[in-house]
């Protein structure tokens, strides 16, 4: 997408006349400890989020906001100053807007060359991470809109739709800037069917509003001379200054398909390497070690594979059901291990009936999307007995086919399971958690060492 920011772009009107018929789920800070807002350059973070950056503050929720360049060009042709004595403006005006917008806001300026953040992706990613990393709690990471026209906005955009699939307890909001310059109403390329909005106070907006007029260097030409036009003029800060700010959430990531490990079987019918490898062979000795009880009644593996461990399950199950989302792997589980009953499905949809003392969830969960692993999370707590347990056990390295982290994973089945782990295991390479039903104690009281 190009554009041009002299050009009058789109009338508000028409956006104002649209929007009144988009339906849109609402924007809330309520359960986040903190807000990460990422702005490509110095108003940015006004223009797109300043309500919700005022509304945190008057929740008395932390922001912190990350500026990955200082806008040096955003006058290239300018007769009258340069892009050093820009940058030092733009800083200036960044850091009094911030605070009118939440005084106690934190910042980061990352120093990115403006207009360079494709050629530095690796230090957009690093900052945004750092700032993750210093919130407390579920963080809510507000981001240009990846789609926006802008590439500085779209690289942003997309290593921040990154960083939240990534970060356990992160939720994402885009926010659109020139989309509202550029794009038609009438024809919109603007993901409205996941709009969200957060509705301004009078106050909110008025901060707001006080926060954009800092950037005199944007709202105001610089002089008189070709080169020197206002950025942000009446009209295109028109766009933003409504009583609403609105946000897009990111598109939903479907499950890791059928189709992708049909054709990984197809090249590798093993699978994984379960049988040689002693990462493999540890990996599943630390898994059965961790079981709280000698025996169980009936026991599930979700995403059996070929059945390596299915067939050590056996030895501890009275019945163990394997179930695997690919056909070709469960004819060689079936004859790995005898013993055990095996079903192709698709989980969490297709959950088959029975009650359960052990479901084992192993290399699994992080090829569900969010949706998919919440409702499996419920099929297993709908159908463990009480004394029973789940057994979750995940990589905690990146893989290109996964949908989210075994780190992710972890922390949603502790946000979501209704009593402390049991067991929590944690090395650089996997994550194992022991989660237990309501009538689980531990394996000291049921020994009778504890009373």
């Amino acid at each position: 997408m190009s554009f041009d920011h002299r050009e009058p772009g789109t009338d508000p009107a028409a956006w104002t006349a649209f929007l009144g018929t988009v339906p849109s789920g609402p924007v809330g800070l309520d359960g986040f400890g903190s807000v990460v807002v990422v702005a490509p350059h110095p108003d940015d973070e006004t223009l797109g989020a300043g309500g919700l950056i005022a509304r945190a503050a008057d929740d008395g929720v932390p922001v912190h906001v990350l500026l990955l360049t200082r806008g040096e060009h955003s006058h290239p042709d300018s007769p009258t100053t340069t892009a050093a004595d820009l940058a030092t403006v733009r800083d200036a005006e960044f850091a009094a807007a911030v605070r009118l917008l939440h005084p106690d806001a934190t910042v980061t300026s990352v120093g990115i060359p403006d207009g360079a953040t494709r050629e530095h992706r690796d230090r957009v990613v690093d900052a945004v991470a750092g700032a993750l990393a210093l919130g407390a709690g579920s963080t809510l990471l507000v981001a240009p809109w990846r789609g926006d026209g802008h590439r500085d906005h779209r690289i942003a955009g997309e290593v921040a739709e990154d960083a939240a699939r990534a970060a356990p307890g992160t939720s994402l909001l885009a926010y659109p800037i020139w989309t509202w310059h550029w794009d038609d109403p009438t024809a919109s390329a603007a993901p409205w069917a996941r709009a969200r909005t957060l509705r301004l106070t009078e106050d909110q907006l008025e901060r707001k509003r006080n926060a954009l007029a800092t950037y005199r260097s944007q709202v105001s030409p610089l002089s008189l001379a070709a080169g020197d036009e206002a950025i942000v003029d009446d009209r295109h800060a028109e766009h933003h200054l409504r009583t609403t700010e609105w946000f897009f959430a990111p598109e939903p990531v479907p499950s890791r398909s059928q189709a992708s490990f049909d054709a990984h079987y197809e090249r590798k019918p093993e699978g994984w390497d379960f049988d040689g490898s002693w990462y493999e062979r540890r990996k599943r000795a630390v898994t059965l070690a961790a079981l709280p009880r000698p025996r169980f009644r009936s026991a599930i593996e979700i995403g059996c594979a070929t059945g390596v461990l299915t067939a050590a399950l056996t030895e501890r199950a009275d019945a163990v059901l394997g179930t695997d989302i690919s056909a070709a792997p469960l004819e060689q589980a079936a004859r790995r291990a005898p013993d055990a009953r095996f079903v192709q499905a698709a989980l969490p949809a297709e959950w088959p009936s029975g009650r359960w003392d052990l479901v084992v969830m192993s290399e699994v969960g992080y090829y569900l999307s969010p949706s998919d692993l919440d409702a499996t999370i419920d099929r297993v707590l709908a159908s463990l007995d009480d004394d029973g347990v789940l057994v979750a056990c995940h990589w905690r390295h990146p893989d290109d086919e996964a949908v989210s982290s075994g780190d992710a994973v972890d922390a949603r089945l502790a946000e979501r399971w209704p009593r402390p782990a049991l067991v929590r295991h944690v090395e650089e390479d996997f994550v194992l958690s022991v989660l237990p039903g309501p009538a689980v104690r531990s394996v000291a009281r049921d020994e009778g060492l504890v009373r």
